[in-house]
């Protein structure tokens, strides 16, 4: 006990004061409590030096000890054991007899003592026959730890010793527990980190040195408070609510955030927390390291300046630019209002440079900076883009016509003299300009080429104005390219291909010839039809590569049909661009050459009339030269153009192919009736076959047969149709019974036809007007309509029937009193009863339709 209690006071002196005073809030039973191992129940092997001069004994001992798990070490004298005792793998457990030759136990003891390690004393234990109080004392103030009186009990040698054992290695366990609280504190006082520990509920219980010069706060002012002494107020209450949050869940934290020092100067700090638990995992502290990372910060801000701004003018680079550029995009998308992007470049910067030296040069590039910067508004950019090549980013205008004031200042402050150096220097600047947000989407990088080019535009325009983007015209350009570039990967890529419509004679029922129509099985759109994609070539060389691939594979498909058709004719659209090429005939002769089983005879070329005026001498040449082959010609889309008589007289073209436009009205429309009349009628003086396409009722074939048009093409008769589905039509194709044969109508009977078509075109302006009464209405008294007008002539001619003629009457009357009917029910806003009547109308149309084709019957030999 007495050696327990020297050891333990042996302890307090070893770990000093100096460790209390950083880590306070360690005790030293907490110490204890975490070095201290249970006493083992094996024993270790342990080293035991035996200082014993009597031989008997030192045999004896060894002898013993080394039955009791030690490893002994034997000497003869005090001396001898002293020097085994500065070995580097000395014994900490001696056993030493009091009374020795040279240097008995007492002087031994003092002097390993006076030389000891810090770290871990030995553990002595003195064998002596002496006995007292005064014995004892001078051996405990030697240094021994124990003593064993002569004669001893072996149990009691043994039992003593194995406590000088667990002595030695609590000694060990306490001196390495020592090193790293050693080490803990130095850790402590010479981190260059600030460390603040706080209890649990946030009370600071230690600080550090660099807590205090980072601070400002001396220890002692700072301990038994809460850190928020250290808040800086820039940091919101719901950052410090996740702070907590993260601590409570995840037992640590680590972020910038900024306080605020003693002085109030605030700093940005860097700061880590963690929590700390005891052995039973409840948290009992918190640990907090932080550094302020001020000088990080300013050069942070050094190099963001440097990466983002101008060094020369110090306005913002390229980089900052975008950035700038792609908040106010978003602004002016929030906002729904306009931004204008413009680009500038100096016009004569160069000769300036060449003439006085790049020094004057920048001197004046900076003073230009600066006048812009000062003519733009807060929240504008003006950025310098390298050279003499400025972007400048104007925001919030209620539309782009209100930047303009802006731009032209721009302008003028680049042009003014400026005086560098007591040289007068002038220039002026070209500047493009674009606007967000556009009818496409765009981003940044796009609206800054667009300026540019806008730029590049002012420069050709003179230079000294600026230009505004054409987006339209950009659109079309970029549009037109892009599927030029498609349309040539299909031809490349077999993505065409040909649906065919049949040419019919209604009057016979003959199939006279099928035409040719071009289709792009695109991959993505589907099928397109020819309007989708043939006008974007319409003027470029691969319409040529195109429409020779038309003629070719029609001529093949033509062949492949010689099994079921007859000689029908196969009509193809040749381009404008491919009819002027100068060797237009002998590519043709080649591909006809390629086919030498096709009857040249039997191809049809149909052209557009407005591509044979453009070149009406070239294009008649050309189709003088392909009839020596036999083949045909069809003047496409008649009608649609200007051409005169004269024109129309040069053209040897064998048919007229008249417009869908007119034909898809003609059942109630005049006009377009009397169109159609004249259009057959002028092939009919000058002897050209004509045929009708969109033909796309029963009733409109009816109406060109009576007109004397007998050819063509259209919905009614057939759609266009893959190649492979054309056999099964021609089989099984037969007119409608109202065409088979219907004989000619009378040249008289002709105003019965308009009679009709004028009434329909009455009626369809009543239905007009229920969807939309703002329209011119027709004449409403059934005496003055133009239907009237021919009808009541006709009653005084008496030149029908008068029953019939009567009906008729009678059907008009009711139809003007049904339009009246519905031009007052819209006036009073019933616009479904007017929709009720209208229907009771279209019904005494009909009617009235059926009485005047009666009068065909009556004239035309049961029509």
């Amino acid at each position: 006990e007495a050696g327990a209690r020297a050891e333990k006071s042996r302890a307090y002196r070893l770990s000093g004061t100096s460790v209390f005073r950083y880590l306070g809030y360690i005790t030293l039973s907490s110490l204890l409590a975490a070095t201290k191992a249970p006493y083992p129940t094996q024993l270790y092997q342990m080293k035991l030096l035996i200082a014993e001069d009597d031989l008997t004994s030192r045999v004896m001992l060894s002898g013993v000890t080394a039955e009791w798990k030690f490893e002994p070490i034997a000497v003869a004298d005090g001396k001898a054991a002293l020097e085994e005792m500065t070995k580097e793998d000395h014994p900490y457990l001696l056993l030493v007899d009091w009374e020795m030759p040279i240097m008995d136990g007492v002087e031994l003891c003092k002097r390993i003592r006076e030389v000891e390690e810090r770290g871990c004393p030995p553990y002595i234990i003195i064998l002596t026959s002496r006995s007292g109080t005064a014995n004892i004392v001078t051996g405990l103030e030697s240094g021994a730890n124990d003593f064993i009186s002569k004669p001893f009990e072996p149990n009691e040698l043994q039992a003593r010793l194995n406590v000088g054992r667990r002595m030695v290695l609590l000694q060990q366990q306490l001196s390495s527990a020592f090193s790293r609280l050693q080490l803990t504190a130095s850790v402590f006082t010479q981190a260059r980190e600030g460390i603040i520990i706080t209890d649990i509920q946030g009370t600071i219980t230690e600080v550090n040195d660099a807590f205090s010069n980072i601070t400002g706060y001396p220890r002692d002012e700072v301990l038994g408070r809460n850190p928020d002494i250290l808040k800086s107020g820039r940091q919101s209450r719901e950052f410090y609510k996740e702070m907590w949050q993260s601590l409570n869940d995840d037992g640590y934290w680590s972020g910038e955030l900024w306080n605020r020092k003693k002085n109030g100067e605030f700093y940005p700090e860097l700061l880590n927390i963690t929590a700390v638990n005891n052995e039973d995992g409840k948290r009992t502290h918190y640990i907090a390291l932080f550094l302020d990372i001020t000088k990080q910060k300013e050069h942070q801000l050094q190099l963001e300046h440097f990466a983002h701004y101008d060094a020369l003018t110090n306005l913002p680079n390229r980089v900052l630019l975008a950035d700038r550029l792609q908040q106010a995009i978003s602004q002016t998308s929030r906002r729904k209002l306009y931004l204008a992007v413009c680009f500038l470049d100096l016009d004569g910067f160069k000769q300036v440079n060449d003439t006085h030296g790049h020094d004057v040069g920048d001197l004046l590039l900076v003073e230009i900076a600066n006048r812009m910067k000062k003519t733009v508004r807060e929240g504008d950019t003006v950025a310098r883009l390298g050279g003499d090549e400025f972007a400048i980013v104007l925001t919030d205008f209620e539309d782009p016509e209100a930047s303009l004031p802006l731009v032209k200042r721009l302008l003028e402050v680049a042009s003014k003299p400026i005086l560098v150096n007591r040289l007068k220097l002038q220039v002026s600047a070209s500047l493009g300009t674009t606007y967000y947000p556009q009818q496409e989407v765009v981003d940044a990088d796009q609206l800054l080429r667009q300026a540019d080019q806008a730029m590049y535009q002012a420069k050709l325009a003179g230079k000294n104005r600026y230009h505004t983007f054409d987006t339209v015209s950009d659109r079309e350009i970029r549009g037109r390219h892009e599927s030029i570039e498609d349309i040539t990967t299909a031809l490349e890529q077999g993505q065409f291909l040909l649906y065919y419509q049949p040419k019919v004679n209604m009057r016979s029922g003959e199939v006279v010839g099928a035409e040719a129509l071009i289709r792009w099985n695109h991959p993505q759109q589907g099928l397109l039809l020819p309007d989708k994609f043939l006008p974007i070539i319409e003027e470029h060389p691969l319409s040529i590569e195109l429409g020779e691939w038309v003629i070719e594979t029609a001529l093949s498909q033509r062949e492949e049909w010689r099994s079921f058709s007859g000689e029908f004719s196969l009509s193809v659209n040749v381009g404008s661009l491919l009819l002027q090429q100068v060797d237009f005939v002998s590519r043709l002769e080649k591909i006809l050459q390629r086919h030498p089983e096709f009857n040249p005879e039997l191809l049809k070329l149909e052209i557009l009339e407005t591509s044979a005026l453009k070149n009406l001498k070239h294009i008649q040449q050309a189709i003088t030269n392909c009839k020596e082959y036999g083949t045909s010609f069809s003047l496409d889309d008649f009608g649609t153009g200007y051409s005169s008589l004269t024109y129309f007289k040069q053209l040897k073209v064998e048919e007229l192919k008249i417009d869908k436009s007119f034909v898809f009205d003609m059942l109630d429309d005049p006009d377009d009736l009397s169109i159609l009349e004249s259009v057959i009628g002028m092939a009919s003086a000058f002897r050209r076959t004509v045929i009708a396409e969109g033909v796309e009722s029963i009733e409109h074939g009816e109406m060109l047969l009576d007109l004397g048009c007998d050819l063509a093409q259209g919905f009614i008769i057939a759609r266009p149709m893959a190649a492979d589905d054309f056999g099964n039509w021609y089989q099984q194709w037969q007119p409608p019974q109202s065409w088979k044969n219907r004989p000619l109508v009378d040249s008289g009977d002709i105003p019965l036809i308009y009679a009709m078509v004028e009434h329909r075109a009455w009626v369809r302006t009543i239905g007009n007007f229920i969807v939309n009464s703002s329209i011119s209405l027709p004449e409403m008294d059934h005496h003055q309509c133009r239907f009237g007008q021919w009808l009541y002539q006709q009653l005084d001619l008496n030149h029908y029937k008068q029953k019939i003629m009567t009906e008729i009457v009678e059907k008009h009357r009711l139809a003007h009193q049904l339009g009246n009917e519905i031009i007052r029910l819209v006036g009073q806003g019933q616009s479904g009863e007017a929709e009720e009547t209208f229907s009771q109308l279209q019904k005494v149309r009909e009617m009235l339709i059926h009485h005047i084709r009666s009068l065909f019957n009556e004239h035309n030999g049961g029509l």
